[in-house]
């Protein structure tokens, strides 16, 4: 449960993601909300360790109703905050073990992991995690890129190969990867056959904005095809709504075709979550770390509405 702000000043306490208790266990919850603050396998502009913090700091702003989707959070669901997973990064195998080691203990308790980056390497830790417990899932994927990339300077592990990674390791349920908002420019023609190769579909920036109803329906269409993890990169979003990210991409969703998107998953199973690649020393404004916000919230709200059966 979160602290009431008539009771307590929004501004006071200590900062936890929506002024949720925080506690080490997962027993008894639906949702543990985790900050996983590595950046390790970022390939330009690093900072997204401090994600996880400046999304509880923003969460101050926000609150537990959902009028979208008529969801009391806190009402519908059981949360807490988790902390973080102690993220080393130089270590990018042991930080994404720990990662796996956090999210398996979550799912195994029946909760859904919803995990605070980082940047997108981390993914591959939480889909490790989610497949011990629940085999392959499928995916639903908001980004700028493919993340199906090569190696970047004889490297092959790095935020832009994750889920390339993920589909030669198994975690993937086959055609059940969804990804959407992809867009360029692309290092090279490879970069946009690569996914579809894969057996993934992408709904390219162009289709969102041509016929956002129409991809709304497309991922609501999910409910009943089994259970899925959402990961979300705040460069989906265009830089204009939300400059803080590793790898910004012009010509993004806008804020709310974001959070429209994501209210369409409400009654699709839900079995973990991800909301990467917020680097706030890239927004002074902090209007980046506040959107993740809104788009965990909206997330959680469409769990909701999954585990309960309905608004």
């Amino acid at each position: 449960m979160s602290d009431s702000s008539r009771k307590v000043p929004r501004f006071a306490g200590v900062s936890t993601f929506l002024r949720l208790a925080q506690q080490d266990s997962p027993e008894g919850l639906d949702v543990m909300v985790c900050g996983a603050p590595f950046d390790g396998g970022t390939t330009f502009r690093p900072g997204a360790r401090f994600g996880p913090r400046a999304v509880r700091d923003a969460s101050a702003l926000s609150r537990g109703f959902a009028p979208a989707l008529g969801q009391d959070l806190f009402q519908a669901l059981r949360c807490a905050d988790g902390g973080d997973v102690a993220c080393v990064p130089m270590r990018l195998e042991q930080s994404l073990d720990d990662i796996r080691a956090r999210v398996a203990q979550i799912a195994r308790a029946g909760a859904v992991p919803a995990v605070v980056g980082g940047d997108h390497t981390v993914s591959l830790g939480v889909l490790r995690g989610l497949a011990e417990v629940h085999g392959p899932v499928g995916l639903i994927h908001f980004d700028a890129h493919s993340d199906t990339f090569g190696p970047a300077w004889g490297v092959d592990l790095h935020h832009g190969t994750v889920f390339r990674h993920a589909a030669a390791e198994g975690l993937l349920r086959p055609g059940a990867v969804v990804q959407i908002g992809i867009r360029g420019p692309f290092t090279a023609a490879a970069d946009v056959t690569a996914p579809r190769a894969l057996g993934f579909e992408v709904i390219d920036i162009d289709a969102v904005k041509a016929d956002l109803a129409a991809v709304a329906a497309r991922l609501a269409a999910l409910a009943g095809q089994g259970p899925f993890h959402v990961s979300f990169d705040m460069d989906a979003v265009d830089p204009a709504y939300a400059p803080g990210t590793g790898t910004p991409v012009p010509g993004g969703l806008t804020s709310y075709e974001a959070l429209r998107l994501v209210r369409a998953l409400a009654g699709v199973s839900i079995v973990g979550v991800d909301v990467v690649e917020i680097s706030p020393d890239h927004d002074p404004t902090g209007i980046t770390a506040l959107l993740a916000v809104g788009v965990l919230t909206e997330l959680l709200a469409a769990l909701a509405v999954a585990r309960r059966g309905g608004p």
